[in-house]
């Protein structure tokens, strides 16, 4: 993905791609998140202020590479 940066929140208005599983697993363990659902495979979009189009197209584009 371009858009989105890869990180937590900034505090800014742009899009951000976090995997959960990396940050809490250390803090709840890996069965009390997998409980919650939170898993290794799980990626967590939080949009920003980019254009529709373009992050659609720019994750239109990743999932393709998959």
């Amino acid at each position: 993905m371009r858009l989105p940066a890869r990180a937590v929140s900034f505090g800014g208005f742009e899009s951000l791609a976090t995997q959960p599983a990396a940050m809490w697993a250390g803090s709840i363990g890996d069965s009390a998140a997998e409980a919650a659902g939170v898993t290794p495979g799980l990626i967590r979009l939080a949009v920003g202020l980019e254009h529709p189009d373009d992050l659609l197209q720019d994750l239109d584009r990743t999932l393709a590479l998959t």
